[in-house]
């Protein structure tokens, strides 16, 4: 029986052992982004969750409303097997309409005001996406 939600934003309830146990042992750097980033409403408003079984994989953060997915990679990411299966992962989310935002263990610990904007940006221009011309985003001259 395949237990992905595809009405619960692809919601994988086998995996929800997995994700209650990584919750408990999140990194430094996942620790710092959740506490000073991502916690109660605090990007824009939206609200985010943490270790959260989507399709065959436990995502770090998402923003199921914007379907925003937030991983952050510590020094095993840069190991080609862990590379290709984050490349595959990425691409599985992708493909089911989410977006990926990457960022390493660094960043978050020495540069988390940069990390906060890029996701305060992110978030602006996926609730804000640009007009395609069929919704009038052609430019118009005026006469």
């Amino acid at each position: 029986m395949n237990q992905i939600s595809k009405t619960n934003n692809f919601y994988n309830k086998s995996l929800q052992p997995n994700a209650n146990e990584l919750r408990k042992t999140m990194t430094k750097a996942e620790a710092c982004l959740w506490k000073y980033v991502l916690r109660s409403r605090g990007v824009n408003g939206y609200p985010f969750r943490r270790q959260r079984p989507i399709l065959g994989y436990i995502v770090d953060f998402v923003c199921l409303e914007l379907k925003l997915v937030i991983e952050v990679d510590g020094i095993s990411h840069l190991y080609d097997e862990v590379i290709k299966k984050d490349f595959k992962k990425q691409k599985a989310l992708e493909k089911n309409g989410f977006t990926v935002l990457r960022f390493r263990d660094e960043e978050v610990l020495k540069h988390i005001n940069s990390v906060r904007h890029a996701v305060e940006s992110v978030t602006e221009e996926l609730k804000n996406p640009p007009p395609t011309p069929s919704q009038g985003g052609q430019s118009q001259k005026n006469n």
